[in-house]
């Protein structure tokens, strides 16, 4: 068994092996009612999206993708809408800033408070799933995995 090293507090890893600063992945998994799929999309885009998208542009977030499968009823119907996003790193994925941009963005709360509950009122199911991607190795490469750094998916970008 080898000696522990000490690491220094700038280069401390958290859970996932990942060090502080680095960005964080988080994928967002919904599963509306039946006949809900469209609202819930257009509810998303018009009130969830230009919040996320405040942040993207404030550098909160690095990335925001929204996917929804693209046949009905392949595979497990589990979700139906994915909203995957990269945080700047785990402190932005902590922080909440939105307060302050629904003031901004919204100035008939009631409605935008309205059209929310109405969102989440359409879901059967909704879960958040902060990830760490895995590299995996070339073939001239140690057989090792390493903890990715900025990925989705396993990808780095």
């Amino acid at each position: 068994m080898s000696p522990k090293k000490e690491k220094s507090a700038v280069a401390m890893p958290t859970a996932g092996g990942r060090l502080a600063g680095d960005p964080v992945c988080a994928a967002y998994y919904y599963r509306t009612k039946w006949g809900a799929h469209d609202e819930f999309l257009e509810l998303f885009v018009r009130n969830h999206w230009p919040l996320l998208r405040a942040q993207r542009d404030e550098g909160r977030l690095l990335d925001v993708i929204l996917e929804v499968p693209r046949f009905h009823g392949d595979g497990r119907a589990d979700w139906d809408v994915l909203v995957t996003i990269i945080y700047r790193d785990w402190a932005a994925m902590e922080e909440h800033s939105d307060p302050a941009i629904i003031e901004r963005l919204y100035p008939d709360r009631e409605k935008y408070a309205a059209e929310e509950r109405r969102r989440f009122e359409l879901l059967e199911a909704h879960w958040d799933v902060p990830l760490d991607g895995i590299l995996l190795p070339e073939a001239d490469e140690q057989a090792e995995p390493e903890t990715a750094r900025a990925t989705r998916g396993g990808r780095g970008r």
